[in-house]
């Protein structure tokens, strides 16, 4: 079986695993990297990428500091997620998963270990990002003047889109869960308000003002203004959706506790300014995380303590 028209596809992944044929070096440290020893067979094993044993070691290091921030992230990759990604390789090769195993055998290399490559290099795509995630700062100032500028240039060339959406206002109660009233008395309790307020023995306004836990609505009669759902609790958010005007919901669980709601009026709100400042916001996070992404490893370089140390 020729195997030329897998191997070029699979080329990248399979250059990593490459079994090395140096013969094994006399085992000696050659740096340290916040006092993790590297030995001299791990920078023989980076020799085949490399040209000289300099850049061999460089590389060796970078692995580790990578290799580290994985560790320390606490991130993990679930089997799922890659049997995923060599679902999708062999597909994009039009390759049964047969021809897959007798390219990798030929390669010398284990299924296993061509699994644990792929999950290695998924785990350190993550890292990375949420990293550089976390390093983006973008100026509120500059997403402001930005979001401006890309408005002005829709209007003059006269590609300008007002957006809208819907805008609800909402009112609710909301009771939490405490040692000495559990969920489901909790939710029984709501379920209770409920019915007194649709009877008519009490306004939902008065019953949020003697009874809700979330005291800054509750003075004003379980009011929370003017809003667009999302700005919620995502299930609080699709019960706003899915609940009729003027309708009291049944009582549902967020993260803050159970609640019952109500939607006292709904608008549709222009938004185009905001649509403008979510594209000048994703433009700038974007030209920073491509920055950070060049200079991620030089940053691990620059926080490690590295000590190169001689054979002589």
């Amino acid at each position: 079986m020729k195997f030329s028209f897998v191997k070029s596809s699979l080329v990248t992944l399979v250059t990593l695993l490459a079994t090395n044929q140096f013969a094994m070096a006399q085992e000696r440290v050659v740096a340290l990297v916040d006092d993790h020893m590297i030995m001299e067979s791990q920078v023989k094993r980076h020799m085949n990428r490399h040209s000289n044993h300099q850049k061999a070691l460089e590389a060796t290091i970078d692995d580790y500091l990578i290799q580290k921030a994985v560790k320390d992230s606490g991130v993990h990759i679930e089997y799922q997620q890659v049997n995923q990604v060599i679902e999708n390789i062999i597909a994009q090769n039009g390759i049964t998963y047969g021809q897959l195993l007798d390219a990798l055998d030929y390669q010398g290399i284990s299924f296993t270990d061509y699994a644990q490559k792929i999950s290695d290099q998924m785990l350190m795509d993550q890292v990375r990002q949420v990293t550089i995630g976390k390093s983006v700062k973008v100026d509120p100032k500059d997403v402001q003047a930005l979001a401006k500028q890309m408005l002005e240039k829709a209007k003059t060339k006269g590609s300008l889109k007002n957006a809208t959406a819907k805008q609800y206002r909402i009112s609710h109660i909301l009771i939490k869960a405490n040692p000495i009233l559990n969920d489901a008395q909790a939710k029984q309790k709501l379920m209770d308000l409920k019915a007194q307020i649709n009877a008519g023995s009490i306004t939902f306004e008065k019953a949020a003002e003697e009874n809700s836990l979330d005291y800054i609505s509750a003075a004003d009669g379980g009011d929370l203004g003017w809003n667009f759902p999302d700005v919620y609790d995502p299930r609080f958010a699709k019960r706003i959706k899915s609940s009729k005007l003027g309708v009291i919901s049944a009582p549902f669980q967020s993260k803050f506790g159970w609640h019952i709601l109500k939607v006292t009026d709904t608008r549709q709100k222009d938004t185009t300014k905001e649509v403008y400042l979510q594209k000048a916001y994703r433009q700038l996070f974007e030209k920073q995380a491509r920055e950070y992404s060049k200079d991620w490893v030089k940053a691990l370089r620059k926080n490690a303590r590295i000590e190169y140390i001689s054979d002589k």
